[in-house]
């Protein structure tokens, strides 16, 4: 999806919206027990929780496509662990920095929000750094690494559409 396109505006609606109502509940964090391991449980767990219920949102869509791989599934959950506790507001700026140009962040950098834009121009390498050292396997690693220009043609692609679509 074409950034600054009525799609992904409606997406990003869509998006801020879900982010300020976020749960998870018990019951949804317990159903990760018997698949991760305890460090992958704690990464989840460090996650804010707008991120944890996006993963949980993309593994589900990636489950009713049909995908089985954990491996993917792993990574549809952990792919936005980078993003830290970063809030709605840099969130917001910095994707209207993707849309419409980095320049658009200059005078919220100067009001206290560059850590905030760093990281999240940053996450899907940290994403990928964190999940390595939660004891991910490379390719779960690479998936998150590549999430915005997947390598993986078959799977990153899935796992791409999956985010894009949560």
């Amino acid at each position: 999806m074409r950034p600054g396109s009525p799609g992904w505006w409606a997406t990003k609606v869509r998006q801020a919206f879900r982010h300020v109502r976020a749960r998870v509940s018990a019951r949804e964090r317990d159903s990760l027990l018997p698949w991760l391991t305890p460090a992958q449980l704690a990464l989840f767990d460090s996650m804010h929780v707008a991120d944890r219920r996006h993963g949980l949102d993309v593994a589900a869509a990636l489950r009713r496509a049909g995908e089985r791989d954990p491996e993917v599934l792993l990574a549809g959950l952990l792919h936005d662990a980078g993003k830290g506790q970063t809030g709605i507001a840099p969130r917001v700026v910095y994707a209207l920095g993707v849309a419409y140009g980095r320049w658009i962040e200059t005078p919220f950098r100067r009001f206290g929000l560059a850590a905030a834009l760093d990281r999240l121009a940053a996450h899907a390498e940290t994403s990928a750094r964190l999940a390595e050292g939660a004891g991910c396997s490379s390719r779960t690693v690479e998936l998150i690494r590549w999430q915005d220009a997947p390598r993986d043609p078959d799977a990153g692609e899935r796992l791409r559409l999956a985010d894009e679509a949560n």
